[in-house]
């Protein structure tokens, strides 16, 4: 069992995804960007399920069948039953992934096993429907609610790419916070993500704000684990173009009168072309990080928003 510190965000992942011949027919599916472009910030768990329940490699093929709320795992060809061996692995398997203090998981898309969802089950007449979930991504999810979970196939999506990544340098972080559990922790950390959880839901924001103002009134470690649920719910909601430029004015409002007149005007525009998707959001989110460090804004500085994840993920840099 590995040592549950990383210095780095530790991921879940499929294993066919890393490269390894799991496959029921020996191959793999290995990922470009899991393995070459995200591989070097993170410390991959690599799981197949079918291999640890003992399908072997190469091994028949299987499929969910019956309904979509509480399907079984049928091989294809002989028909044997996976279902409780699949659901009491999953069970164990979650718990020892507990231990390990993972920031995130990257499942296999389509599988019968890992599908997060629109897996083909089938019923009666032998039709299949895609509004599945494979058994083990099922138990994953519901065993490690707060675990930010994505298939690879959504992650060519760069809108989803950086919503998924984003949340899982939060997690890390979010963790990380919990170890030492103090009252000025909480709120040097709610003061931090300010402005990233502006860009995905003021809703959110808000009501983390009242939980941090009560903490006087309530048990430290109650308080952590409400805020723990509600931050990364609130970090769910998809950022979108006009919460980022509304983000990005309140930020320039902070030293707005240390900028000369062509300076204004310049930041102004940019926010403006962003707005209109000219340009992307790393464009005055770089600018913006310039002013702050000639101005020294320190509450800016230290504003986890500038910097969500290492830039060389180049994660907003799309349109």
């Amino acid at each position: 069992m590995k040592n549950n510190c990383s210095s780095r965000p530790r991921l879940g992942i499929s294993a066919c995804l890393l490269g390894q011949r799991v496959r029921y027919d020996g191959g793999h599916k290995q990922d470009v960007f899991l393995t070459r472009t995200f591989a070097p910030f993170v410390e991959w768990v690599p799981v197949c399920p079918e291999i640890e329940i003992g399908m072997g490699v190469p091994r028949e093929s299987v499929r969910l069948v019956g309904s979509v709320d509480d399907p079984q795992m049928i091989a294809e060809r002989t028909g044997k039953d996976w279902t409780e061996a699949m659901k009491a692995f999953a069970a164990k398997r979650i718990q020892e992934l507990a231990t390990l203090n993972l920031s995130g998981y990257v499942l296999k898309k389509d599988s019968p096993s890992c599908g997060i969802e629109r897996v083909r089950v089938y019923g009666a007449a032998n039709t299949p429907t895609r509004r599945g979930r494979g058994l083990f991504a099922a138990g994953l999810m519901t065993g490690l609610p707060l675990l930010p979970v994505e298939e690879e196939g959504r992650l060519n999506d760069p809108v989803l790419r950086e919503n998924f990544i984003e949340r899982v340098f939060a997690y890390y972080r979010w963790r990380t916070a919990q170890r030492t559990q103090s009252r000025n922790g909480l709120v040097a950390f709610h003061t931090a993500h300010k402005y990233l959880l502006l860009a995905h839901s003021e809703r959110h924001y808000r009501q983390l704000g009242r939980i941090v103002g009560n903490l006087k009134f309530h048990s430290l470690r109650a308080i952590y684990q409400e805020y723990g649920s509600i931050f990364m719910e609130g970090l769910t909601v998809q950022a979108t173009v006009k919460k980022h430029a509304n983000v990005l004015d309140h930020m320039m409002g902070y030293f707005s009168a240390e900028l000369s007149a062509a300076e204004r005007r310049e930041l102004v525009e940019i926010i403006r072309d962003y707005r209109r998707q000219l340009i992307p959001l790393i464009v005055p989110v770089t600018l913006i990080h310039h002013y702050v460090k000639k101005y020294r804004v320190d509450y800016l500085g230290s504003q986890v928003y500038l910097a969500p994840s290492p830039k060389e993920l180049m994660l907003r840099n799309h349109v």
